[in-house]
């Protein structure tokens, strides 16, 4: 795959990330990851000190697929929407035998609640593992680094 088909792939896959998660299409979401896939968000911080714990984390599509069940059925939380604005992936590695790209992706995550207010809810990277191997590339390992130490309010919807 050429750099700029490459580019391409990486960009709609983080776009149908964010998509389900923005427009509320939770049960997409864990389409987007291998069936063993990992998924962590942490803080900048204990990610430079490679801290093990972080705000949450899953090591499987079956955990993922999990977690969007709980925030329909058991999770209380205020309503809210997010809007994922994400940049261009800066493609760190790839594999000369085409199955894995390594890419980091800024993203800035706006949250809006239900009587309207809206704030800057997160800010950081994206440090991704993506498989290739498939028709479609799926995450084998997403990390959200928040650039902040806090989340103000239960994390409910992943980031």
């Amino acid at each position: 795959m050429r750099e700029h088909e490459l580019r391409l792939a990486i960009e709609r896959l983080q776009a149908r990330h964010a998509a389900a998660i923005d427009e509320d299409r939770l049960e997409e979401w864990p389409l987007c990851f291998t069936a063993a896939c990992r998924y962590e968000i942490t803080t900048a911080e204990n990610h430079e000190k490679g801290l093990p714990l972080g705000i949450f984390f899953a090591d499987s599509r079956a955990m993922l697929e999990d977690r969007v069940a709980s925030l329909r059925g058991a999770n209380i939380y205020e309503a809210q929407r997010y809007r994922h604005i994400v940049s261009p992936p800066l493609i760190v590695d790839s594999r000369s035998d085409g199955d894995g790209v390594a890419a980091h992706t800024n993203f800035l995550v706006v949250r809006t609640m239900r009587d309207g207010a809206m704030n800057i809810f997160a800010a950081g990277r994206y440090l991704d593992r993506i498989d290739m191997r498939g028709p479609e590339p799926l995450f084998a390992e997403k990390i959200a680094i928040l650039d902040n130490r806090r989340i103000d309010t239960l994390l409910a919807l992943p980031i």
